[in-house]
């Protein structure tokens, strides 16, 4: 008898309906010694039946079975399917999902070329109801390259985040010898069983195929079992499992590996359930609360390290079982960004809660959110909390509810005159519709401003029928000259009570005449359009007999059509086709040259060198700049803006003469002959690029194709050394003739800088020191570190390496440090160290930074290149040099070995160096001379000037 290469247990309970999919998704697998094994959990809709009939339509390949009894749950099944599969290796499918058709065959080559007890590959979760066609990969950043470990150790993350077993390929002879089962008659059976399975693995291979597909249903009326939070034996069970977790990791001695699995229960699994905190009432929350703490008991105190400032909050309150402080907490998790809790401001540092628990230790280091800024981030910027205290109405139409909204550490001060509007928009996929009230009052009550407010709902709003189905709730604020915009959560109000509003429909009645309030997922307060009483019954009975007959059928057509291409008018799809179809049809529009400086986020870099070199020889062109984000701000006001993505942005490059960026523009768009693609590009690379990335060589060849596609696009592409034509253009394959040997456009104003420094011997810091109140007798360093993400690729705000008030009370006296984080990051500074290190990350253009600052601290940022132009200092802390170096990137070159500067690795050695700093000046003057030549000999001073006159004035020609 052929023994199966593998066998894919397929569990089913009540799925009679996608079952059959399932199972096909196995049978059409490329790789054909595939077996189906179809475990019954005693289902009572046909399932069964159904998996007979495939049986029957599939012998030898479809085997059928069924437990005598429900297990109400997923381990039991499974168990049954190992013990009845034949293959080699063992796979689990749900019912209600499906392999991708290369799975088996991907993972069975894996197994078989490595001899690994385990294969995991990459789960994609599909959102079947979602009309875009919506999917997210489960963790790519694990499954970005081939992998093999010969421990669980080697990469702790696996354990820690997936704990999926359905994407995985088991060899059926190791689960038969460890015994692996998955436990019965408990929930979140898949994390337990991936634990045992990954610490018992004596070899486990990753790869990066999609092989799993885990279809979601965003808005099933019925919740899965894990989905289930408000049940307390949902936790019950989640932490029994998390406990058995435990006591294997602690059985093999892994205690690293405990951590991080307790890092992501406190920003994972709590999450969850205190997210949900506020629908429940005290009895669930005592529970609830004495079985966290009993777990939390355990944690390893270094997990609180690795989560968000409000995860760490919520945990710690949560353990004080302070309802009235965490409640608000849990408010700010679910709405990102809101800040919920008065502040307290002591010794230079900011807290969480309003002063709370600062008599404890671990209170006042887990409530410290001096790095979140709330304490400098402009109040219009900021989320400020805003829960309401009462709500009443009259039965009709008018609602009177009052509220209290946060006033961090009394910013808006107690002589700011106040003013507000409590506003209703609809919410609405095209376009704002609202209605204002005026709040009636509206005071200063220390921590908060309290207000209440009169809305005659039922005579004002008027809402257009079902197109105007959601209504939000917004106070607006006017303190002094600032606008503060919140929405309004409902708090401990209760809602149950409340009546529905009598509204007026602008079109008809036919459809609802009543506005119910509700809270939102997020805790927030909305109203929703319903039919009530008489209307009900005319809306049931109109709509019954309208939607009959012809005549309403070519209606509903012609209304979906409609309706269809209203919302697709505005799509990415529907732009990138009208964008070829139509606008580049039209003509080429001599003298137009398109500007994008990092994505439209800056007006910056060399393109803004180029656009203002333009302008000084008077070339004749019009010149348009793309922006990014609500309103453009400190772009030239002579040039024409247009938002990125926007129908004039699309229409600007279609018709254009030149692009000129240092990024890239949308890569779904082509380039037109007729138009000239210039790319700066925005640094010379220590990290490896393009086709030189593992990342993009694991794309497959569709993937690599569109990027080799959009490279290609490039006319010109400009270098600033030989080491660029060895790895930037060999990394996007760029053609040798496509390269412009100019030097940065950006870098000629620090030329500039060098040759007037050396030529008077005189630094000139100019107009920038004084407008940033730097003493003249203070040393300037410049702090500018690299782009940083968290493990899965998300933008993250930035965490400093070093102490910097240490940094103001060791060396503040000496020297005054200027931090700018990569744009995608942002950063804040404690109170405490004022006038001594000051945040320039919001000045979007660099090089008068670089032309400021008598040193350099950096760590691989590409600033690095540009800096070296100034012959000055430069400190390299390299405090995760080999993790940076040795990650899946790599680098093109060592840094310690060509460093212009001393590389420190710790952060006491960082501020040795530079209190040493005029030391280091001296010995590294010959190294410095090196770097320069080696990564920027074309750094002449006229590299805008060579293209303007090679391109716009046709004497560089």
């Amino acid at each position: 008898m052929h023994v199966p290469d593998v066998s894919v247990v397929v569990i089913v309970y009540n799925d009679a309906e996608r079952l059959p999919t399932a199972v096909r998704s196995v049978l059409q697998q490329t790789l054909s010694g595939v077996e189906v094994v179809i475990v019954d959990d005693c289902s009572t809709d046909g399932s069964f039946a159904v998996a007979q009939e495939l049986e029957a339509a599939h012998p030898g390949r479809v085997r059928a079975f069924r437990l005598p009894e429900n297990s109400g749950g997923c381990g039991a099944p499974r168990n049954h399917g190992v013990q009845q599969a034949t293959g080699t290796y063992v796979m689990f499918l749900d019912s209600d999902d499906e392999l991708e058709q290369n799975a088996c065959r991907n993972m069975l080559a894996a197994a078989e070329s490595t001899g690994s007890d385990l294969v995991s590959g990459m789960c994609v979760r599909v959102y079947v109801d979602n009309r875009f066609g919506k999917t997210s990969e489960w963790y790519p950043w694990i499954y970005s390259r081939t992998r093999t470990l010969e421990s669980i150790t080697e990469f702790p993350d696996l354990l820690v985040y997936d704990t999926l077993s359905t994407n995985k390929c088991y060899r059926r002879a190791f689960l038969l010898e460890q015994d692996l089962r998955f436990p019965v008659g408990i929930h979140y059976e898949d994390l337990l069983f991936s634990a045992q399975a990954y610490v018992a693995a004596r070899r486990i291979t990753l790869i990066p195929n999609r092989v799993y597909h885990w279809n979601v249903v965003e808005k099933a009326s019925a919740k899965s079992i894990s989905n289930r939070r408000h049940e307390i034996a949902n936790f019950v069970h989640r932490m029994e499992i998390h406990r058995r977790v435990d006591e294997i990791l602690a059985a093999k001695g892994h205690a690293a590996i405990k951590s991080a699995k307790d890092a992501k229960f406190l920003k994972h699994d709590l999450v969850l359930h205190l997210r949900d905190l506020r629908l429940l009432d005290d009895e669930y929350r005592q529970e609830f609360a004495r079985l966290a703490n009993g777990y939390l008991a355990g944690i390893d105190p270094d997990a609180y390290g690795h989560v968000t400032h409000l995860q760490a909050i919520c945990a710690y309150l949560l353990g004080k079982e302070d309802w009235d402080n965490l409640l608000p907490a849990a408010d700010a998790m679910v709405n990102k960004g809101r800040l919920s809790s008065p502040l307290a401001m002591r010794d230079g540092r900011v807290y969480w809660c309003g002063g709370a628990h600062l008599d404890d230790a671990e209170g006042r280091r887990i409530l410290d959110v001096t790095d979140q800024g709330f304490h400098t981030t402009a109040l219009p910027a900021l989320q400020l909390g805003n829960r309401l205290t009462s709500y009443e109405d009259d039965g009709q139409g008018t609602v009177t509810m009052a509220g209290s909204l946060v006033n961090p550490l009394g910013r808006i001060g107690a002589d700011t005159e106040l003013s507000a509007e409590l506003e209703f928009r609809a919410r609405r996929q095209i376009g704002v519709r609202s209605f204002t009230f005026p709040v009636a009052s509206v005071r200063h009550a220390g921590d908060t401003i309290e207000w209440s407010a009169t809305a005659d709902v039922g005579g004002t709003v008027r809402p257009l029928g079902v197109i105007d189905a959601v209504w939000d709730v917004r106070l607006k604020l006017t303190a002094g000259g600032e606008r503060i915009t919140s929405r309004v959560s409902v708090g401990g109000v209760d809602l149950d009570r409340a009546a529905a509003l009598r509204v007026r429909p602008r079109l008809t009645r036919l459809v609802s005449d009543r506005f119910e309030p509700e809270m939102t997922k997020k805790g927030n307060l909305s109203y929703v359009l319903i039919a009530e009483g008489p209307a009900a019954v005319r809306t049931s009975t109109l709509i019954n007999n309208a939607i009959q007959g012809k005549a309403a059928n070519v209606v509903k057509r012609g209304l979906r059509k409609a309706l269809r291409a209203r919302r697709n008018l505005g799509s990415g799809e529907q732009k990138v086709k009208i964008y070829h179809e139509v606008f580049s049809k039209l003509p080429v529009r001599k003298g137009t040259v398109v500007f994008e400086s990092h994505l439209g986020k800056q007006y910056s870099d060399s393109p803004r060198a180029i656009y203002e070199e333009m302008v000084r020889q008077g070339v004749a062109f019009e010149a348009v700049w793309s922006y990014a984000g609500a309103k453009p701000t400190g772009f030239p006001k002579d040039a024409t803006l247009v938002k990125r993505w926007s129908w004039p942005y699309l229409r600007a490059l279609a018709q254009a003469e030149f692009w000129i960026d240092n990024q890239g523009f949308p890569l779904a768009l082509t380039k037109r002959p007729g138009t000239t693609y210039i790319q700066t590009w925005h640094g010379t690379a220590l990290k490896r690029m393009g086709f030189h990335e593992p990342r993009t060589k694991a794309q497959g060849r569709a993937g690599q194709a569109k990027f080799q596609a959009a490279v290609d696009r490039f006319d010109h592409f400009l270098i600033r050394t030989e080491h660029d034509r060895r790895t930037l253009a060999k990394g996007f394959r760029l053609r040798d003739e496509v390269l412009l040997p100019t030097g940065y456009p950006r870098n000629d104003a620090l030329v500039a800088a060098y040759r007037e420094e050396a030529d008077s011997g005189e630094r000139v810091r100019g107009p920038l020191a004084a407008e940033l109140g730097i003493d003249p007798e203070s040393k300037v360093l410049l702090y500018a570190p690299t782009f940083r993400a968290n493990a899965d690729g998300a933008v993250e705000g930035f965490t400093f390496p070093f102490d910097v008030e240490e940094f103001a009370e060791r060396l503040g006296d000496r020297f005054t440090l200027l931090v700018r984080t990569h744009y995608l990051n942002s950063v804040s500074l404690p109170p405490s160290v004022a006038g001594r290190v000051i945040d320039v990350s919001r000045h979007h253009d660099i090089t008068p930074l670089l032309a400021l600052a008598d040193g350099l601290i950096t760590d691989y940022s590409s600033v690095m290149f540009d800096y070296a132009v100034l012959d000055r200092p430069m400190l390299f802390f390299a405090y995760d040099y080999e993790t940076y170096a040795n990650d899946i990137r790599g680098t093109y070159f060592d840094l310690k070995e060509k460093a212009p500067g001393p590389v420190v690795a710790t952060a006491d050695e960082l501020l040795q160096a530079i209190a040493a700093f005029d030391e280091a000046d001296a010995k590294y003057a010959e190294a410095r001379q090196r770097f320069l030549a080696e990564f920027g000999e074309y750094d002449r001073g006229d590299a805008a000037r060579q293209i303007v006159e090679k391109f716009f004035t046709g004497s560089g020609k």
